[in-house]
């Protein structure tokens, strides 16, 4: 049974029936309609803590899925999945891919930001300073992108920047 058929919460349920509509009167493709069906069952898994369906589901939207900016967020949601379980390296990877695809994601620039600055303060921890150091610049440049593109998030991010030295005002792109 499909998960659009087993949703059980009202703003699932809606979100289910606006989208079968949406799909319905769109000109798209019978792959793009499948990959989004994939990439909705997916979304749905993954809010409910399914992981494994989860990732079923958007492995098979990206087979079928060609449009790139879509296919950024199939890659971004399979990211936080890994990132939820601690695979941080396997989450950059797949952060990365869809920035390669989106540079204009800045929930990504921000989750590679945090990977970088978690695996920071363990290098820390473990006395490794200059590594520390290494990949807390990293995890500065990425807040900053993130920043740029979403200027009123991420306040945490640009709080450390400033207490840090590593942000300014000319790091701003007006």
């Amino acid at each position: 049974m499909p998960r659009s058929q087993k949703n059980d919460n009202f703003i699932d349920k809606t979100f289910t029936v606006l989208a079968d509509i949406v799909l319905k009167i769109l000109p798209t493709s019978k792959e793009e309609k499948e990959a989004f069906c994939y990439y909705r069952d997916g979304m749905s898994a993954q809010s409910e803590g399914e992981y494994a369906e989860a990732l079923e589901n958007y492995y098979e939207a990206l087979k079928l899925e060609e449009d790139p900016y879509d296919r950024s967020y199939i890659l971004y949601n399979t990211g936080l999945i890994y990132a939820s379980n601690g695979e941080h390296l396997k989450a950059l990877e797949y952060y990365h891919q869809a920035l390669e695809l989106n540079s204009q994601l800045p929930q990504a620039l921000n989750n590679v930001a945090v990977i970088y600055h978690y695996q920071g303060l363990k290098a820390k921890n473990q006395g490794d300073i200059d590594i520390a150091k290494s990949l807390f610049d990293k995890a500065a440049e990425y807040w900053k992108q993130a920043i740029n593109l979403a200027p009123n998030n991420y306040i945490e991010a640009q709080n450390w920047l400033k207490t840090t030295g590593r942000f300014s005002i000319l790091d701003l792109k007006i």
